[in-house]
């Protein structure tokens, strides 16, 4: 994509599909997939089915572009930085610290939840949701943050041990936090007694897989 198509305005057709992509989602992290039809996304945007299918053949074609878009949400990109990724894993426990504070920022962005919401309902009915979520979600940042690990090993930070094993124990308490979050939300309930967690959990990892230093009384 060249910069003039990226500077280009959205024409009308484009707005009203982003809209619709916006409306549905909303509508199948709500209700589900399966309970939502084209009539209530229609209807939630004030417009006539037919405009609907100027765009889309059917919902199942909105939630292949709500699938796709679930491969650039910001859950993907926990990693990105313009810094060698020596130098990241030099920060130690500020690196862990820095994922866990995205892991909390995510619950409260309703555009992430939303997907989190419609991620964790498909999971068992779609493969493609399932592909995407092994891929993108689980394993891509499981083996980057195994790759971190392991280059603070070198760096005599922290304790010798299997990577790839302390990335999954790393991620797994975030992910269960999250979806604390967002059933606390969908209850209306208080998530005062979670939000505390995502800081405590890098406390408690940290302390127990930092590396001392030995002083040496000579």
């Amino acid at each position: 994509m060249n910069e003039q198509s990226v500077n280009t305005p959205l024409s009308k057709g484009s707005k009203t599909k982003e809209k619709i992509v916006k409306t549905a989602l909303k509508l199948f992290s709500a209700k589900g997939f399966k309970a939502t039809t084209v009539r209530d996304i229609a209807g939630a945007m004030g417009v006539k089915q037919s405009a609907l299918y100027n765009h889309f053949k059917n919902k199942d074609e909105i939630l292949e572009t709500l699938i796709a878009d679930l491969t650039s949400s910001a859950i993907v990109h926990l990693f990105d930085s313009n810094k060698e990724p020596q130098e990241v894993a030099k920060g130690g426990k500020a690196l862990l610290a820095g994922i866990a504070t995205k892991f909390k920022l995510l619950s409260f962005d309703r555009q992430n939840e939303a997907l989190f919401k419609l991620l964790m309902q498909e999971m068992f009915r779609n493969e493609r949701v399932r592909e995407i979520y092994n891929e993108y979600f689980y394993q891509e940042n499981v083996k980057k943050l195994s790759s971190y690990f392991f280059m603070m090993m070198q760096e005599e930070l922290i304790k010798s041990s299997d990577p790839l094993l302390l990335a999954n124990e790393f991620f797994s308490p975030l992910f269960f936090y999250q979806m604390q979050v967002s059933l606390l939300k969908m209850d209306k309930k208080s998530t005062s007694s979670v939000v505390s967690l995502f800081e405590k959990h890098v406390e408690l990892f940290w302390d127990n897989i930092k590396l001392e230093k030995q002083t040496s009384l000579f």
